[in-house]
């Protein structure tokens, strides 16, 4: 199979679909690697890097797509690449659809068959593609959050981790899943006061094992969440439900409420942010101010990190990219369910209902369009 890697045209995103790694192992399994040229100069994956672990580098997006029976990227396509992709082809990346209409609509008009990253599941019942950039993303949070805190970002001047004699910030994370987790245990590294929120009593049992007394969990409502952000210094956004919007946790009468200078970053940015006041932004301008509160919601935080992320991405996606190339999509969704789970569009129907929910679209599962019904 032709599989297409082309450079990612996201503002200040320098991650790329493929490391040279990847590529080489897919080249020694008989396929064709198509590379962009520079996809990954941003990283130092320089073309040669490509061309000597047997990929093809090619001038422009424009033949990647068209040459490309299977295209891997990283984000989302933006409308000039969506205006390439043709009836038939495969495209492999996330997509985040519940919160991008015009992206969803775009994608089924295209005629293309779309597998978002972030919908495949494991045996677990865990989202092993969406695992390694929410770990960098959970890591980052921190990272972000604690020099948003810093007065010449617009914060109240606070040091997470205190200092002796001055308590730390209060941080409080929403959502104990894997970037939550990653977040807390970054903001316990710096000795801020922390408090884990989930609605997952079971998933509070572990992270309570955890941390022990390094970290408070807490069960979500509606009385936690609220007493809970009001007291904080920093607050990380890291809820999830699969393919669909985030639900709003933090309402904007809650925003300002909290003390002024007091920082809000949303993970959860790319389902549409779990703060009522989130709207996306980028890693040239990062963060706003709404009603006193520092907001930090770049939907494209693992590309800050681009090389470790790259790398981190690649180990995940390979073996499905393998897979895909090997056997075509609709064998290999056959012989693995759960890379079923990342079929989210198919020759303009939405076969993800957590999508076509949020977005208000006709479902077609996915299992009808894997076994077609024959009419004799």
């Amino acid at each position: 199979m032709k599989i297409g890697v082309p450079k990612e045209i996201k503002t200040h995103e320098y991650r790329v679909g493929l490391t040279p790694a990847g590529a080489r192992e897919l080249a020694q399994h008989g396929h064709q690697v198509l590379v962009e040229r520079d996809a990954g100069a941003g990283i130092g994956f320089g073309d040669d890097v490509y061309r000597n672990a047997g990929a093809t580098v090619l001038d422009s997006a424009a033949e990647v797509f068209a040459t490309a029976d299977l295209i891997v990227k990283v984000k989302e396509p933006q409308p000039a690449e969506i205006a390439l992709l043709r009836k038939g082809q495969i495209l492999f990346t996330y997509l985040h659809l519940a919160a991008d209409k015009v992206q969803t609509l775009g994608l089924m008009k295209s005629g293309a068959t779309c597998i978002a990253y972030e919908t495949v599941t494991d045996r677990a019942g865990t989202l092993p593609l969406l695992a390694p950039m929410s770990e960098v993303a959970g890591r980052m949070a921190v990272q972000v959050g604690a020099h948003c805190l810093e007065r010449e970002q617009g914060g109240a001047g606070i040091l997470l981790g205190g200092v002796p004699g001055v308590p730390p910030a209060k941080v409080v994370v929403l959502g104990g899943g894997v970037s939550g987790t990653n977040a807390a245990r970054m903001a316990v590294g710096l000795e801020a006061s922390v408090t884990i929120i989930d609605k997952s009593l079971p998933r509070l049992k572990e992270l309570d094992l955890q941390f022990g007394p390094r970290a408070t969990t807490l069960f979500a409502t509606t009385a936690a969440i609220e007493q809970a952000v009001l007291a904080a210094d920093l607050v990380i956004g890291a809820v999830l439900v699969p393919g669909a919007a985030a639900p709003k946790l933090v309402t904007r009468d809650m925003v300002r409420r909290m003390r002024p200078g007091s920082v809000l970053v949303d993970i959860a940015i790319d389902q549409g942010g779990c703060f009522e006041t989130s709207r996306p932004t980028t890693h040239s301008h990062p963060t706003y101010v709404e009603e006193g509160v520092v907001h930090y919601c770049v939907t494209n935080m693992p590309g800050a990190v681009a090389r470790t992320s790259t790398h981190a991405l690649t180990n995940a996606t390979l073996p499905f990219v393998l897979a895909l190339a090997g056997k075509g999509w609709r064998q290999a969704m056959l012989d693995d369910e759960h890379l079923a789970e990342g079929l989210n569009i198919h020759a303009g129907q939405v076969t993800h209902i957590a999508v076509a929910h949020a977005l208000g679209l006709r479902y077609t599962t996915v299992r009808e369009v894997l076994v077609p019904v024959v009419v004799v």
